[in-house]
């Protein structure tokens, strides 16, 4: 008996080792961090409006506080007004809804239950920055098939392998009911445009890692294309390659730096005061549910700045 339980000890502490291994940073990830950190201050200073109409486009719940938590305590603060749209309700993580189930292969149903979760801490959340929550869009469609609705079912539902829904099924959404297409998403997003009327919109940018990330940024300059207002769109990085940002955890007086993925970009930094780093954190904080299992991830981000950038004037050659 004592010998198997030294066997499975073992091969529990070897599974252990090899995951940090594997994430562990490399030489050239921390080389980058400490080469761009340098260089943050020599980005020029946020020139987008700040009293004005912000709407700030979410693929999932907390993106809109990792990204812009700053910026938008900021717009409230100089008398402009703020509206939030998540495009999913996060409901295809599937190793958060393990961890909160305590289950190895969470059910649909347990994605589901999840959310419901991430809507009412995503409503916290924007408590917490000072958004009221009349300023609130839902759009319910799926986690980790936006990109599969925009190129792929844009007539024709897509089905999600996560919760096997096809339509929208959630409370509290724009358009409870809606097909899972890429055709009523840019209609729900278009309707959004039309009751925010903002003058300043926050999306992800085509760069960023994550497919939903990139599907949003694609219908958001679809949308303003076609109304000729690119030049109020800005973008945003979550998920920008490289173990970025570095280092993980908590480190608030730290600069954040420009991703790799989109280094070549070019950004603006907004400078954030104390106190707007205090409310990102604890913006952050109210998505519970993520910071049980991204919590490292999610306070890399609680720096002494955050970056925005314009869509390019040009298409590239």
């Amino acid at each position: 008996m004592m010998g198997r339980r030294a066997v499975i000890f073992g091969l529990v502490l070897a599974i252990l080792l090899a995951f940090f291994l594997i994430n562990a940073p490399s030489p050239s990830q921390l080389a980058y961090a400490w080469y761009y950190q340098r260089r943050v201050p020599l980005l020029p200073a946020y020139s987008g409006p700040l009293k004005t109409r912000l709407l700030v486009l979410a693929p999932h719940p907390d993106d809109e506080s990792l990204c812009c938590a700053g910026l938008i305590q900021r717009v409230l603060a100089s008398g402009g007004e703020v509206y939030l749209a998540w495009m999913t309700l996060g409901d295809g993580f599937q190793w958060d809804a393990a961890l909160l189930d305590r289950t190895l292969r969470p059910k649909p149903e347990d994605l589901k239950r999840l959310a419901l979760r991430r809507l009412q801490e995503a409503k916290a959340a924007a408590q917490a920055l000072g958004v009221p929550e009349k300023n609130l869009y839902f759009l319910g469609y799926p986690d980790r098939g936006l990109l599969h609705m925009f190129l792929e079912s844009f007539y024709t539902p897509y089905r999600s392998r996560a919760t096997g829904l096809n339509h929208v099924a959630y409370p509290e959404t724009l358009n409870p009911g809606a097909p899972y297409t890429g055709e009523a998403w840019e209609e729900d997003l278009r309707r959004v445009l039309k009751a925010v009327g903002p003058d300043l919109v926050l999306a992800p940018a085509p760069e960023d890692a994550h497919p939903d990330h990139r599907a949003t940024a694609y219908m958001a300059m679809r949308l303003l294309g076609e109304q000729e207002a690119l030049d109020r769109l800005r973008f945003y990085v979550i998920h920008g390659g490289l173990e970025w940002p570095l280092p993980k955890g908590l480190h608030p007086g730290l600069p954040l730096e420009p991703p790799p993925r989109g280094r070549h970009l070019p950004w603006e930094r907004l400078d954030l005061k104390p106190n707007e780093v205090a409310g990102k954190l604890q913006a952050l904080k109210a998505h519970r549910s993520q910071m049980e299992v991204l919590g490292r991830f999610m306070e890399a981000f609680v720096r002494t700045n955050e970056l925005f950038t314009r869509p390019p004037k040009e298409a590239p050659e």
